[in-house]
């Protein structure tokens, strides 16, 4: 007799169902959102740059305050089931997104893989030469953006 396999969370559940854990869980910890972007105001096209967050630490790829980080960043966008499928610059690799847009999770997400260390492994984290927005002057920051929208690289970590 086989025994019944209870479905993952992430399959059964609708984002809006998922508990606060369940939730912070999706996070595959590419550090991707934490990257600096620049919007076209006209063709809303998304660049990147090799410029992460204040407060992102690269080795660990996660926020150095994460509890805090809106408060410090004010520009940190919060990310809820409400407006995941109106954030168009995160990554078609997240798994917040993949999730509103009906895809399941990429064989590299830690939930799938049962380990963090897959998604460098897959090329989906953030290269290791990034800098933190604080060392370059504002004015500055423009000429941090890369000409590809994800260029490949080493691997943050």
């Amino acid at each position: 007799m086989s025994e019944k396999r209870e479905r993952p969370f992430w399959e059964a559940k609708s984002l809006e169902q998922m508990s606060r854990d369940e939730w912070e869980s999706l996070c595959d910890g590419c550090g991707r959102c934490c990257l600096v972007l620049f919007q076209d105001d006209e063709t809303e096209e998304v660049w990147e740059t090799d410029l992460t967050c204040k407060l992102f630490d690269c080795k660990t790829r996660r926020c150095r305050d994460y509890a805090n980080r809106r408060a410090k960043v004010p520009g940190c966008v919060h990310l809820t089931p409400l407006n995941i499928k109106d954030l168009k610059w995160m990554p078609e690799t997240c798994a917040y997104r993949r999730l509103a847009q009906g895809q399941g999770l990429a064989d590299w997400h830690p939930l799938v893989s049962g380990r963090r260390e897959s998604v460098a492994e897959a090329g989906i984290a953030v290269r290791a030469d990034l800098v933190s927005e604080s060392l370059i002057p504002e004015e500055e920051q423009e000429n941090h953006i890369h000409a590809r929208r994800w260029p490949r690289g080493e691997p943050c970590g």
